[in-house]
């Protein structure tokens, strides 16, 4: 699944657009590495977001198209 999309179902990005601009600004890595918004996610992946001086470190548990939003949870945990 494209990042972008990921971070939209698993909500941790509210708005598609909203991860595509914080991928194209260079804020969201996968594993350490800059990620674009096309870039494949898997299960295994650690994702970090810079949100202004925070940073929010994720591992992705499971990759689905859609989730009802309690269960959104369960597509991650924090680290």
């Amino acid at each position: 699944m494209r990042l972008d999309k990921y971070l939209k179902v698993s909500r941790l990005i509210k708005r598609r657009t909203v991860a595509n601009e914080a991928c194209d600004s260079g804020r969201v890595t996968i594993n350490d590495r800059p990620a674009k918004a096309s870039a494949e996610v898997k299960a295994g992946d650690v994702i970090t977001i810079s949100f202004g001086n925070k940073d929010v470190r994720v591992e992705v548990l499971d990759v689905q198209e859609s989730v009802k939003k309690d269960e959104a949870k369960e597509l991650f945990r924090y680290l």
